[in-house]
């Protein structure tokens, strides 16, 4: 038995056995802490400031993740030209900036729903780039045969950090009453404390990638951005193994997986829970995430999982649409983050493995176009058909967002990918 868990553990965790790959990881798994506790602290302050409005966090969700979709794929072509500390330094103090303006706004009591709005744009715009920076670079810091391990533990430390960073917001909450709003319960200036600890969190990995040694990339003739552009969408047009996962996990975000918005609108209005139970109930839902990616990193084939991590994300949220109270929707929330990181480091390592190094900053922007991109419209989908008050209600809208991701799943069964492809160059 015991030998069995040695073998797990280092099967499981091998990449971390690169010293590069480690600290970045280490690194990254301090600053998202912040950055989930902002997240979450963001979520329930758009709740706050517009009375229990699902539509209000649907509008900064586009905000948030618009960018993606305007700005992907001319952000894959600059991550394949310029090198990438310099794109994630910039990336970092953008988003550094707005957690600032957020918390000083907060506790100074003078932040409203257009300026979350604004600030949201703000940062979706970073994270345009700094998504395929991040996801092109695993492959800087490990071998080929433990890409598939490395992206399953990027994966781990996002959504360990989502558990803690989301669980201590309930905590931190409660301290800014004290610290910020002078035991003033209901004084928003509490929601700030959140933002200044993200603030503080920055500085991990920026000292990270300033002193982090990227290896020097094969120089590639360059046309014109245009060019590669269209040199990246040839190849996952003629690819069909990445293009049907991309179309996967695009249709996927388009409707089932819009937890951001699912989740704080349940939790606040569908079951009155208040900032305790909402931070517990999304660390459920982090939980469950962090078991999927820890289940993918132990496998070597990334292929396999795809079909049965969206059958268990579509019937856990069918089941979390039938859940009458908040304790009995953690578990289920669980189940849900379990389905859809199962899903999502399969695709992620099925596309990672299969293209080739030259194209990997736009075919990864493209995956990131697909997966977040998909935020606006699928956030304003899932905010109209979840609204308590709409012609569904929350319940049975939340079964249909279900549906419509089951009718996606089936009509792509049969062209995933059953088997892993060597990477090909691209068609002309």
């Amino acid at each position: 038995m015991f030998a069995r868990v040695g073998e797990w553990r280092i099967n499981t965790f091998r990449a971390l056995g690169h010293p590069n790959y480690r600290r970045y990881w280490l690194s990254q798994l301090l600053s998202l802490v912040g950055s989930w506790m902002q997240t979450t602290a963001q979520q329930y302050l758009v709740l706050e400031l517009s009375g229990g409005s699902s539509a209000a966090l649907g509008y900064v969700t586009v905000a948030q993740f618009m960018p993606s979709l305007l700005l992907s794929l001319f952000a894959g072509a600059i991550v394949d030209r310029v090198p990438r500390r310099r794109v994630l330094l910039t990336t970092q103090f953008v988003l550094l900036t707005t957690a600032l303006t957020l918390a000083i706004t907060t506790h100074l009591g003078v932040v409203s729903l257009p300026l979350v709005m604004i600030l949201a744009f703000v940062s979706g715009c970073a994270n345009a780039f700094d998504m395929p920076a991040r996801q092109s670079m695993v492959v800087d810091f490990v071998p080929r045969e433990a890409v598939t391990n490395a992206v399953a533990l990027n994966s781990l430390s996002f959504n360990v950090s989502r558990t803690l960073g989301q669980a201590l917001f309930g905590v931190v909450a409660v301290l800014g009453v004290q610290l910020l709003a002078g035991g003033d319960a209901t004084n928003i200036a509490r929601l700030a404390f959140p933002f200044y600890l993200n603030v503080a969190s920055f500085g991990a990995v920026i000292y990270v990638l300033a002193t982090l040694p990227f290896p020097a990339r094969p120089g590639v003739q360059r046309g014109k951005v245009g060019d590669d552009i269209r040199e990246g969408l040839r190849y996952v047009r003629a690819t069909p193994s990445v293009r049907n996962v991309m179309l996967l996990v695009g249709l996927l975000s388009l409707t089932v997986i819009n937890f951001n918005v699912i989740i704080p609108y349940f939790a606040r209005v569908v079951y009155g829970e208040r900032e305790a139970a909402f931070g517990l109930l999304s660390a459920f839902f982090g939980v469950g995430a962090m078991g999927g990616a820890l289940w993918q990193a132990s496998k070597p084939n990334p292929v396999r999982n795809l079909r049965y991590g969206a059958l268990i994300l579509i019937a856990s949220t069918v089941a979390l649409a039938l859940t009458p109270g908040s304790t009995l929707a953690a578990p289920v929330l669980a189940a849900c983050g379990f389905g859809m990181l199962t899903l999502l480091v399969s695709a992620n390592s099925t596309v990672q493995l299969t293209i080739p190094d030259h194209l990997r900053g736009r075919v990864m922007s493209l995956y990131s176009f697909v997966l977040v991109g998909m935020g606006p419209p699928g956030a304003l989908l899932s905010s109209a058909l979840i609204n308590k008050d709409g012609p569904l209600g929350s319940r049975w809208g939340l079964i249909v967002l279900a549906a419509l991701g089951l009718i996606s799943l089936l009509a792509l069964w049969r062209r995933l990918p059953r088997k892993l492809e060597e990477p090909k160059v691209a068609a002309d």
